[in-house]
């Protein structure tokens, strides 16, 4: 059976694994992070900013242009803290990624004084990210990428 272009492209999307950098921007036993749900399931998490890292692209060129282009904002003294991967469920949907977690400084200092930052993702669709103290996830909240909380905590 021979599949036409269209159907490659849907099998070659579903099966991608894809490599992403998130930020973290820790402060004051807090980080930044922006709260989502499945529409799928309604289950809740929060994660870091941050995105897909393109083509050419390292993951810390990546982190720096992805904080630009959702909160507007420029980071400096960027550290990689670990790598993560990913298997998880998102809209139906199996996903696998591979991340990689920096921290960095947020430029403008008035920003940690922000109890919100608003952003925007490049699909339009708006990001609210909130300081969160780190024991908010070990007694409440998801935080995602799996394995994220104990990176930071160890």
């Amino acid at each position: 059976m021979k599949l036409n272009e269209r159907s490659q492209t849907v099998i070659s999307k579903m099966n991608k694994i894809r490599c992403k950098a998130m930020c973290v921007c820790s402060y004051q036993e807090s980080i930044l992070v922006a709260w989502g749900e499945d529409p799928r399931n309604g289950a809740t998490f929060y994660r870091p900013l941050g995105g897909s890292i393109e083509f050419g692209e390292t993951s810390q060129s990546a982190i720096v242009r992805e904080i630009k282009e959702e909160i507007g904002a420029d980071i400096t003294d960027v550290k990689l803290l670990g790598v993560l991967e990913s298997l998880f469920e998102f809209e139906g949907k199996r996903c696998h990624e591979v991340v990689f977690i920096y921290d960095a400084e947020l430029v403008d200092k008035n920003l940690y004084a922000e109890k919100t930052i608003i952003g925007r993702e490049t699909d339009g669709s708006e990001i609210i990210a909130t300081w969160q103290k780190l024991d908010y996830f070990a007694a409440k909240e998801r935080l995602v990428p799996e394995g994220l909380f104990d990176l930071l905590t160890r």
